[in-house]
């Protein structure tokens, strides 16, 4: 397939966060964090950014640097940054998850290595904003599904630079009056911008690419996705930047944070009303896995939409925050990232192997390379107990919750388990599992750079 550029390490990105994910989800089972502890102790903390930067940060700069030029129809600005990237997120998370231990109490290095985790992280994460943000610099103007890229690495690099004063403050390292009110009033916007536009609204922008492409629908480009975009955009610039002022003129954040939430509505009503549109236009009739899931997810990010009106009318929001972002962190995000990430792995490993030779010896479908009924019941699996930990969580009952993260875990690494068994080709039969001028993909590194 000429022409195809396939990023050299956006599988150790895949391996990486699945492995934090699994980690995340063993500690809350074993008690660490929320909900056996507060939102606010360190523990939680810990177990927040090991979610928030390992996991979902992770995911989505992997499949950023693969399919940004897929968006864009332009190779990626570097291919060399990616590694130097992953290099330093990872060394900044466990210096972070150090520092927040330390906050614990628990033994490790001292809590001052918090800020030169931040500079880490907010290196790392700049390499990466550089190298999107030059590859979308050069394909002006933007295809609606790259601004939604763009928009969420604006975000970002709000999320970094708020993450980054706060550990300047708890590190000890500032005693900057601004910075400190920051790091007292700014939390929710910190939040906002992590969850709400780097990850979410990152992840609509890609959908309407991937869901488009792996159903054969029609690519949305109308009235409903620019006001999708645009409210959406305009929520987050209300809530982070009006928020960040209000504190620092001592409104506080809270009219930016409900100016932000009605906005962010309106984006979310077109977005579902975009999204149910490709599910009706698509053209393949019977639509895989991926696509199933990717719908479920969906589900659930209009079922933590409602909670979150529900919970602010009935004023019981600060109650059962936990409940509300557990759901929106594992029923939407990292919901659609696993149903996302069962089709991305099958299909750049069969561009990998296969891509070469296509046309040249038999070969098999990208279907070919899973056994969707059997991963099929692990998604399940997954779903249920994230919803039952949910409602244990509503219901005040934490220890019924880790149940239902224990479940959540299985399923988990039962998923993982199929990741791999896809990238070593295992459940492709006979002669054309290795034609003729094909190898076995790396488990971790794409060696093919163009097919």
């Amino acid at each position: 397939m000429p022409g195809v550029t396939l990023s050299r390490w956006t599988m150790s990105y895949f391996a990486l966060a699945m492995a934090c994910l699994i980690a995340a989800l063993a500690l809350i089972v074993f008690g660490f964090g929320y909900p056996a502890m507060g939102v606010a102790a360190p523990q939680t903390l810990a177990l927040v950014h090991l979610i928030a930067i390992g996991w979902l940060s992770l995911l989505l700069c992997g499949a950023l640097f693969q399919f940004v030029p897929v968006l864009i129809a332009r190779p990626l600005h570097s291919d060399s940054l990616p590694l130097a990237t992953l290099i330093f997120l990872g060394a900044g998370l466990v210096l972070l998850l150090c520092g927040f231990l330390h906050l614990a109490g628990l033994p490790g290095p001292a809590w001052s290595v918090l800020p030169w985790g931040g500079a880490l992280l907010a290196f790392g994460f700049c390499l990466a904003i550089y190298n999107l943000g030059r590859t979308l610099w050069a394909a002006r103007p933007l295809a609606l599904p790259a601004r939604f890229v763009t928009v969420g690495l604006a975000s970002l690099a709000a999320t970094v630079l708020l993450g980054w004063a706060f550990t300047l403050v708890l590190g000890g390292v500032s005693a900057s009056p601004l910075l400190a009110e920051l790091t007292v009033g700014a939390l929710p916007l910190h939040a906002i911008a992590g969850l709400g536009g780097w990850l979410t609204f990152t992840a609509m922008g890609v959908s309407y690419r991937l869901l488009a492409m792996f159903m054969l629908a029609p690519e949305r480009d109308g009235r409903s996705t620019r006001a999708a975009l645009w409210l959406g955009a305009a929520a987050l610039t209300v809530a982070i930047a009006g928020g960040v002022a209000a504190i620092w003129v001592g409104f506080g954040p809270a009219w930016a944070l409900a100016a932000g939430g009605l906005l962010a509505l309106g984006a979310l009503g077109n977005y579902g009303h975009d999204i149910v549109q490709l599910y009706q236009r698509r053209k393949r009739r019977v639509i895989e896995l991926n696509s199933r899931m990717a719908g479920v997810a969906l589900a659930h990010l209009a079922a933590a939409t409602l909670l979150a009106i529900v919970l602010t009318v009935t004023g019981t929001l600060g109650h059962y925050v936990g409940a509300l972002v557990f759901l929106t962190v594992f029923g939407w995000l990292t919901g659609l990232g696993m149903a996302k990430l069962f089709k991305i792995v099958a299909f750049l490993t069969w561009l990998e192997c296969y891509g070469p030779v296509l046309g040249k010896v038999d070969a098999p479908r990208v279907q070919d390379l899973v056994v969707e009924r059997r991963a099929a019941r692990w998604f399940w699996l997954y779903f249920a107990a994230t919803d039952c930990a949910v409602l244990a969580l509503l219901a005040d009952q934490p220890a019924l919750a880790r149940i239902g993260a224990a479940a959540m875990l299985l399923a988990t690494g039962a998923i993982g388990h199929e990741l791999i068994r896809i990238r070593r080709l295992a459940d492709v039969r006979g002669a054309v599992r290795l034609p003729p001028g094909t190898r076995q993909p790396h488990l971790l590194v794409s060696l093919v750079q163009h097919a």
